[in-house]
């Protein structure tokens, strides 16, 4: 490890692999620090991913990204960054890692993504490897064209993603999971006229039909049976190291960047789904691409 590294990448995920492979082969000295925490791990099959008719899942994905940056001399490590701070004059960064070690570096890129807010109960994964539940309509409401699907939320966002999802079939209903919908009179309207059902009674118990669909009973007894489930419970974004430096953020936490990645922070920058920005694999590869061109340059600059 040299003394300053060029970079330090804080996830490996699309846009934190994606980077080290352009970093790599603009000979700098990066370093992926990997929590092995990506959601793109979590995709049982992506269809709207370029260059790969077929689909490809998540974890084969990050897998073929990895191989590429190391076949470059990427150096990728798990672990974790507990602690970030700049160093006096401007000089760049000092990172303290879960194992204990501190890192210097010229330049840090976070790729550090978010966390889906998702529904309590067992065997999460799988449901998800089914495609019993989802959480990207934008990603794969293609695949459910037709289908019985209930989305999961209140509020704002979980009404506006069930009426983007009743573009892909007319049999969409909002459970609150026993909240309130905090809606105006307006946006209840815009619910109705879109033949979009809201039921806001608790779900007592989760099941599968034989058919391998899914069934909710409700707390009255009521059985709704649903072919998938959309979760719309919200989103947190896993930004605290740039909250600690004073980076600007959007109301949910995202990091502000310009439109070379840079954060307000000199030396700091972002790609991925901590920016304010489409949570999409396409997206956050092309900000790393823009990432580490930049560092690239910028570092160069100052040399």
């Amino acid at each position: 490890m040299p003394t300053m590294l060029d970079c330090l990448i804080v996830g490996g995920g699309p846009a934190g692999l994606t980077a080290s492979i352009y970093l790599a082969r603009y000979r700098r000295k990066a370093l992926v620090v990997d929590e092995a925490k990506s959601r793109c791990a979590w995709i049982p099959t992506s269809h709207n991913l370029a260059g790969f008719t077929g689909g490809i899942r998540g974890t084969d994905l990050l897998e073929r990204i990895r191989a590429q940056a190391e076949s470059y001399g990427a150096c990728i490590e798990t672990g974790s960054v507990a602690t970030l701070e700049r160093l006096p004059g401007g000089r760049g960064y000092r990172a303290g890692l879960g194992d204990g070690r501190e890192i210097d570096a010229a330049s840090v890129l976070l790729a550090t993504g978010v966390i889906d807010g998702q529904p309590r109960m067992p065997h999460l994964y799988e449901a998800m490897q089914r495609g019993l539940i989802r959480v990207c309509p934008i990603c794969d409401g293609y695949e459910v064209i037709d289908r019985r699907i209930a989305v999961l939320g209140h509020g704002v966002q979980a009404s506006g993603e069930a009426r983007f999802i009743r573009t892909y079939s007319p049999y969409v209903t909002l459970l609150t999971l026993g909240e309130r919908m905090a809606l105006s009179i307006e946006e209840r309207g815009e619910l109705d006229a879109a033949g979009i059902a809201v039921i806001e009674e608790p779900v007592a118990a989760v099941g599968t039909c034989e058919d391998d669909s899914t069934r909710l009973t409700l707390e009255s007894g009521h059985i709704l049976d649903f072919d998938t489930l959309y979760s719309a419970l919200g989103i947190t974004a896993r930004s605290g190291l740039a909250e600690r430096l004073g980076a600007a953020m959007d109301e949910d936490g995202r990091l502000i960047v310009d439109r070379h990645q840079r954060s307000s922070v000199p030396g700091l920058y972002a790609a991925g789904d901590v920016v304010s920005t489409l949570n999409q694999i396409a997206v956050a590869m092309g900000e790393a691409a823009m990432a580490a061109t930049a560092i690239h340059n910028d570092l160069r600059h100052r040399d």
